[in-house]
């Protein structure tokens, strides 16, 4: 089986694409429902997109140790913890997850990203016993999202997702192929991505929706990011930001773990005490989403920053926003306005990354 194949089992429960089928689907009729499945029941998303890398051999610990802001050579198996990959400069080349199994450290990143990581990373690879194996087209994720998920996934894997830790990962077997079972943290409630051979994820699909997680889409899923602050590379963060500017410090950056490309300007700019800019998540009180790129200023009319990514939350109808902004109006609570068609001002506030 292929994803087109999953892609056929999406539409026979109504599944509707915005654009090619080479994505997941936009929603499966209800986006209001869906994003309500996921924050008060249980919901499934396809992240059939996201990219994924694998490292083998004995020196993969300290060798991805010494190019991500996190402490990865402390990783045991099972376990695993946000990073960003820098460059020599601390700007941002990716944003990643890793997951230490018994043989190999698993990454995931953003879609389309696996490329430019696999060749940044091979570039300094010269006598280490490591290996670099590209998995986005033989591996791919799905997400269960919910207070009720769990239980389910419980019931079609037979495993205890209460068992892994926060950012850990277990191994577990589905149709005889090897599974994971990730802890991931995208949309600020509780979550688990399964992450499985391409040719299971079609009859993995419909087992999970038929033991009751919803068939939920990207737009449901795209508010619960926004809202969790959760970035995308490319969209979010680039090159252009160093990786405090992220918002993800807490998350992804350890100032204990010692030398790293990129690790200079980071723990320079930590002891100065403050970033000049950071990605905040912003509450619009509109249905008009701005563009990615609009202005955001503050009650006199000053800038201070853009619109990163937007959308209209399915269940309020406001817009939910991420924006990087001058750090001094970077508090929760504060006024801000964002210029949207026209020039009209649409106004806003800077919002935690609570779940609401």
């Amino acid at each position: 089986m292929s994803i087109e194949d999953l892609r056929k089992r999406q539409q026979e429960q109504s599944a509707r694409w915005e654009s090619d089928r080479s994505v997941a689907p936009a929603d499966f009729g209800a986006p209001a429902e869906e994003y309500r499945a996921a924050t008060t029941a249980a919901a499934l998303f396809d992240l059939t997109v996201r990219s994924h890398i694998e490292l083998t051999g004995a020196d993969r610990a300290t060798f991805l140790h010494n190019f991500c802001t996190n402490d990865i050579k402390r990783l045991a198996p099972g376990q695993g913890c946000e990073a960003f990959i820098t460059s020599i400069k601390g700007r941002i080349l990716g944003h990643v997850l890793v997951f230490a199994t018994d043989t190999s450290l698993w990454l995931e990143s953003d879609a389309g990203t696996e490329g430019e990581l696999v060749a940044h990373l091979d570039k300094y690879l010269i006598v280490e016993d490591v290996e670099i194996h590209r998995r986005s087209s033989e591996e791919a994720e799905l997400l269960c999202v919910g207070p009720e998920a769990a239980g389910r996934l419980n019931d079609v894997l037979g495993i205890d997702t209460a068992a892994i830790p926060a950012d850990g990962v277990t191994p577990s077997e589905f149709e005889e192929q090897p599974v994971q079972v990730r802890r991931t943290s995208f949309t600020g409630y509780p979550e688990w991505a399964v992450v499985a051979p391409v040719a299971i994820l079609p009859v993995l699909w419909s087992r999970l929706t038929e033991a009751g997680l919803r068939s939920a889409g990207a737009l449901a899923f795209e508010a619960l990011r926004i809202q969790a602050g959760m970035p995308r590379v490319g969209v979010d963060i680039s090159e252009e930001n160093i990786a405090q500017e992220a918002n993800r410090t807490e998350e992804a950056i350890s100032f204990t773990k010692g030398c790293y490309l990129g690790q200079e300007p980071i723990a320079r700019l930590d002891a100065l005490g403050h970033v000049n800019k950071l990605l905040c998540v912003l509450r619009i009180e509109s249905d008009q989403v701005p563009a990615a790129g609009a202005t955001v200023v503050d009650d006199g009319g000053k800038d201070l920053g853009r619109i990163t990514s937007a959308t209209v939350s399915p269940e309020s109808g406001q817009v939910v926003a991420l924006g990087i902004l001058k750090a001094s109006h970077a508090k929760p609570e504060t006024a801000v306005a964002v210029r949207g068609e026209g020039d009209a001002a649409l106004v806003a506030r800077v919002a935690s990354t609570q779940p609401s």
